[in-house]
């Protein structure tokens, strides 16, 4: 029914003027056609039309939607098929969006998405297959969880009542007392009514532990030993823990009762484990408003945590599982319809450097490592070899393997390093040692998908700086020789006092300037890397933000009525892909 209501979407806008846009045919599947435009734009092809093909047999103009919003097949659906040469998922695209706690992973949406998209002869490029953030870490955190292992039960300490002369220990209410031959056959601690004494304490505590506590109590009426009239609950508090059955409404822990009987000597069995700020190990007793109690021995003892860390090697092998099951199941999805990836996203850490380590004339950075998260590189690690030398040759040799079990031709297949910041030299060259390092060690790595962070500013100098900035880095990474992606390719708009100039406010002046800028950049691309290098731009939004307090970065602006209109951007996108 959604390909028949854009068929008939897509015919209805053809039929109202002849200076309709080129709405593509593809493979069958008319796309519903771009939004409304403005008269000063009504000439203009769809945007991915002017490229010269012949001259730029390998530029691509792609864009960026979620994948959910794809899979609508709406406006932002159409405006992608329509006017663009594939599209990225970008972050819909992670492990997070995929696979459970429990590593169960469910790629429906993403097979709907690559149906629909082969069934159009439309590109999708392999948002990362690894990275540090977005990551199923609920999941790495299962299987790096510490291994059950059996313990034995440790006495900690007995308490013989029926021995002692006087009664030393603790209690904050109604100090407790020995009776002497209590019934015949010993002393017995007497604790008075209303009384809170600690029966047994001054034992060293386990925080990880699971401790159970018994002991022989006998409840009367009073002094004279009068039986019982009917049960008398009791509360009890382990090591600053009140054992408790969970939380009223209001927050407040509801005290477990513990239920002395009428006749005679019973067992009493607490089970419970310690506060985690204790510093010693006791038992205290409370509650007995209309009994007094006596108590003859107490027990103690617990369980270690039954549970150790894994190995390192215990981890490098589960991890190197989790690899290999997520590159199955992601690579049995797409049935070798996506050929082109990222293999790993945003490796290299910020500030911190490997001593004693320079390439071309840099102090290398290191990547990133975590202590609280699992991140691949600290795990993949075999023999002498660091889990960080070998993170992008592991990934590469999975993910090759699993893209050909599930159909897809290797020869077709393309690996990209994804990375943010490489105007910055430190980090281009930080970032090509790593590529020699992995590449040295079996890893595939085809191109170099740069995440571009641009801003055009009004002040002449500062721009003069961000223009010969982009010039420099184009020419660096032409001389990589490695195919070369841009993506995240959206430019904000700065004032002369470096101050943001969002959509609402940006004036049609400052749009053409932007928009210009947008053009150079494009062909600054396409002029500076060699057209066999060329993997293309991906805009990072192709339209501006609804509300209008978002960047002007949109090829489309939305009206006040929803609707998308072309801007200037949309004009320069189709010149400087021309040539003019």
């Amino acid at each position: 029914m959604k390909r028949i209501v854009n068929e008939l979407l897509a015919f209805s806008c053809l039929l109202l003027a002849a200076s309709c846009a080129d709405y593509s045919d593809l493979g069958g599947f008319n796309a519903e056609p771009d939004p409304s435009y403005t008269d000063d734009y009504a000439g203009l092809a769809s945007v991915k039309s002017y490229t010269n093909r012949e001259a730029y047999p390998n530029m691509t103009m792609e864009t960026s939607l979620a994948l959910t919003t794809y899979n609508k097949q709406a406006l932002d659906h159409a405006v992608a098929v329509t006017n663009f040469d594939g599209v990225s998922f970008g972050n819909s695209f992670m492990p997070d969006k995929y696979v459970s706690k429990k590593g169960y992973m469910n790629f429906m949406a993403l097979k709907e998405a690559l149906n629909h998209s082969e069934s159009i002869g439309y590109k999708v490029y392999g948002s990362p297959i690894v990275a540090n953030e977005k990551q199923s870490d609920d999941w790495f955190a299962s299987l790096t969880a510490p291994i059950e292992v059996s313990v034995l039960p440790i006495d900690d300490k007995d308490v013989d009542y029926s021995t002692m002369e006087e009664f030393t220990g603790t209690s904050k209410r109604n100090k407790p007392t020995i009776e002497k031959n209590f019934d015949d056959k010993g002393n017995a601690l007497k604790i008075p009514k209303k009384s809170k004494p600690y029966i047994v304490e001054g034992f060293p505590i386990d925080l990880q532990g699971f401790y159970t506590i018994t002991f022989t109590v006998r409840g009367f009426k009073d002094d004279k030993k009068a039986e019982m009239e009917g049960d008398q609950n009791i509360q009890c508090t382990f090591a600053d823990s009140l054992i408790n059955t969970g939380r009223d409404k209001s927050g407040k822990l509801i005290a477990k009762n513990f239920t002395v009987r009428p006749g005679g000597w019973q067992t009493i069995k607490v089970e419970w484990v310690p506060s985690k700020t204790a510093k010693e190990g006791y038992l205290m007793i409370e509650g007995n408003t209309n009994t007094v109690l006596y108590i003859r021995n107490v027990h103690v003892e617990h369980k270690p945590d039954n549970h150790r860390d894994q190995t390192k090697d215990e981890k490098n092998d589960t991890i190197q599982y989790a690899l290999r099951k997520w590159c199955d199941g992601l690579m049995e999805a797409n049935a070798g319809r996506i050929k082109s990836f990222d293999l790993v996203d945003k490796a290299l850490n910020d500030k911190k450097v490997l001593d004693g380590v320079t390439y071309e004339g840099e102090n290398v950075l290191d990547l990133k490592h975590s202590t609280d998260k699992i991140f691949w590189q600290d795990y993949l690690e075999e023999g002498s070899k660091s889990g960080s030398e070998l993170y992008a040759a592991t990934v590469s040799k999975v993910a090759k393997a699993a893209f050909e079990k599930h159909g897809g031709n290797a020869e077709e297949l393309k690996f990209f390093i994804s990375e943010t910041g490489l105007e910055k030299s430190q980090r281009l060259s930080s970032l090509k040692y790593w590529i020699k390092t992995w590449e040295e060690n079996g890893a595939q790595i085809d191109g170099i998908n740069g995440e571009l962070n641009l801003t055009y500013s009004e002040d002449a100098t500062t721009q003069a700086a961000n223009e010969a900035e982009v010039n420099t880095l184009f020419e660096k990474l032409a001389a990589t020789g490695k195919l070369i992606r841009l993506s995240n390719f959206d430019i904000k708009y700065n004032d002369a006092e470096g101050t943001a100039v969002t959509a609402d406010k940006i004036t049609k002046e400052q749009r053409q300037a932007l928009a210009d800028y947008y053009a150079r950049v494009i062909k600054a691309y396409m002029t500076k890397i060699p057209a066999a290098q060329q993997a293309g731009l991906c805009k990072g939004n192709s339209f501006d933000a609804s509300s209008g307090k978002g960047d002007p970065v949109g090829l489309w602006s939305k009206a006040a009525n929803g609707d998308w209109v072309r801007n200037a951007t949309y004009e320069a996108f189709c010149k400087a892909l021309k040539g003019e």
